[in-house]
């Protein structure tokens, strides 16, 4: 940054659009599968590659996924819908026009929560519409000409429009974040950035602080991740303050990001809606929506993860941040609730959750639904550390290994194999006491002269010499009386 700058003095104005491809079979208005992947020109028809006499068919449940994101976003639904043609020539748009919604979102309004380090806060919408998917240009499998893939033309589109609201980059980075989280929990969208199933542009401009009008607006498309988003948004707020303070003018454009370098350039100046000359799509019929059809969509929509946090700290005594991680993804956050549902030691199963099963996942690269291991049985190897039968440092070092190879197994069953039950017979760990205390002889007169602290010491060593099978709250109780004497 040039050190003559005083960047404090502006604000930062965000807007994001984000591009989500819905998880139908099929295309928004025809049969063509809408599968990513597959070999180039496969997922096609006459209806996709715009034939003249083709007409399209709406995909309902394309309409029904719009309509859940909506509901999931505190969005008003439009029950009343129509399509338009969005007019402009692009090579991966066969048609030459894109079918999209203009004056009628099938979603208006609504919000999106987020927490950052300054509090929690929400935010706003202004709309939710369903659009077609253009194909996609490659560039890079000829050495002379640029060649076209039509298997995205058509696929079905949510474009979420925030309003401008975001003020730092680091909003936009957590919006981004729950957004995708949101749309997998629906399962309507799978959020993969680097596939291109979710794609994020960013209009950003810079005001003086204390003004109210928004200053020229910049978008800047092509990030393949929410961390390139949070870049572009801190290379363009510092290249508009720059180009500003230096006396230039600042000109409304798209510009491309390059994730190489973290810079971007110039593709074009900006369109306005009048630009596309939008007018009512004469193939598509208006469609209505019933407020039992809204309902029943309604009915489906899972505990989302604003719910579920205020579900596990309000009554499962859970602290905020270990209940943010639970919810993390809905595999996650399923396990858990069903888990849950075998035992009330919520803390502890969370611990489990947090610790050993997080642990494997992370050193066996899968996730939360690749896991092997049944809530119930998790529930069963919880519940012998809960009674002492084994320490919680065996039962996820020796035991859930072994559970894991052989889910059927009982643990208590292969904590009797392997000889892992903890010792609490009184007779067999007083010797193992006494043996520590004698070979600590300096380390007891320390402890009872004051140095208190040395008890773990002593723990550890008992522990070490039963190898992990003495009862830790009997060994600190027959230590403490011998410590006494």
């Amino acid at each position: 940054m040039s050190a003559n700058i005083d960047y404090s003095k502006y604000e930062v104005v965000i807007g994001l659009e984000v591009h989500a491809q819905l998880l139908t079979a099929s295309k928004l208005f025809c049969g063509d599968s809408a599968a990513f992947g597959g070999a180039p020109n496969t997922h096609i028809s006459p209806i996709t590659l715009g034939h003249p006499g083709t007409l399209p068919k709406l995909n309902r449940k394309a309409v029904e996924y719009a309509i859940k994101l909506g509901l999931a976003c505190h969005c008003e639904i439009e029950k009343e819908n129509y399509f338009a043609r969005k007019n402009y020539f692009y090579p991966d748009l066969p048609k030459g026009y894109q079918v999209s919604q203009h004056t009628a979102p099938i979603c208006k309004g609504g919000y999106v929560p987020i927490q950052t380090e300054n509090g929690s806060r929400n935010i706003q919408l202004n709309r939710i519409h369903l659009e077609e998917d253009a194909g996609k240009l490659l560039h890079d499998q000829d050495s002379a000409d640029s060649l076209v893939d039509y298997n995205r033309a058509g696929v079905p589109l949510v474009e979420i429009v925030s309003e401008p609201d975001m003020h730092t980059s680091e909003e936009a980075y957590v919006y981004l974040t729950e957004l995708r989280r949101l749309v997998r929990y629906l399962e309507v969208c799978d959020g993969n950035m680097e596939e291109g199933s979710m794609r994020c542009d960013a209009n950003i401009s810079i005001r003086l602080m204390g003004e109210k009008t928004l200053g020229t607006k910049v978008e800047v498309k092509n990030m393949n991740s929410i961390r390139n988003v949070k870049r572009a948004i801190d290379n363009e707020v510092k290249r508009q303050i720059e180009l500003v303070e230096a006396g230039g003018t600042l000109l409304q454009e798209t510009r491309s990001f390059d994730a190489s370098n973290g810079s971007s350039f110039s593709m074009r100046s900006k369109e306005e809606a009048n630009d596309y000359r939008y007018f009512p799509e004469p193939d598509l019929a208006p469609f209505k929506l019933s407020d039992a059809f809204i309902d029943d969509i309604r009915a489906t929509l899972p505990a989302l993860p604003e719910e579920l946090i205020r579900k596990y700290t309000q009554q499962h005594g859970l602290s905020e941040y270990d209940a943010r991680v639970l919810c993390d993804d809905k595999a996650t956050s399923d396990y858990f609730e069903n888990l849950t549902g075998f035992t009330s030691q919520y803390k502890a199963a969370a611990n489990w959750m947090l610790g050993p099963v997080k642990s494997y996942l992370n050193e066996q690269a899968i996730s939360m639904a690749q896991f092997p291991l049944p809530p119930q049985q998790l529930t069963r190897l919880l519940q012998i550390v809960e009674a002492g039968n084994v320490s919680f440092s065996i039962a996820s070092s020796r035991i859930l290994p072994e559970m894991i190879l052989a889910p059927e197994k009982d643990p208590l069953e292969i904590a009797t194999a392997l000889n892992l039950l903890q010792e609490t017979n009184t007779d067999s760990l007083v010797p193992i006491i006494d043996e520590v205390l004698a070979k600590y002889a300096g380390k007891v007169a320390e402890f009872r002269a004051g140095k208190k602290g040395l008890m773990g010491l002593f723990v550890g060593e008992v522990m070490k010499l039963s190898k992990g099978k003495a009862d830790p709250k009997l060994t600190n109780q027959l230590l403490e009386q011998k410590l006494k004497g």
